[in-house]
């Protein structure tokens, strides 16, 4: 492989992981992360009572 193709490989490989990342992974945690915070709030005022009492 010339220095150039390696070049074009590695541009591709970055933009695929940065795609990734935008696409797939950020929502993907930022849902699991808002939904893990609702459920453990849901169970503790199960636990503990509604805020306020």
């Amino acid at each position: 492989m010339t220095e150039l193709q390696t070049q074009a490989a590695e541009k591709k490989s970055e933009l695929n992981t940065f795609l990734f990342l935008t696409v797939l992974l950020a929502p993907i945690l930022s849902i699991a992360i808002v939904g893990g915070l609702g459920f453990t709030i849901w169970i503790s005022q199960m636990i503990y009572g509604p805020p306020g009492m």
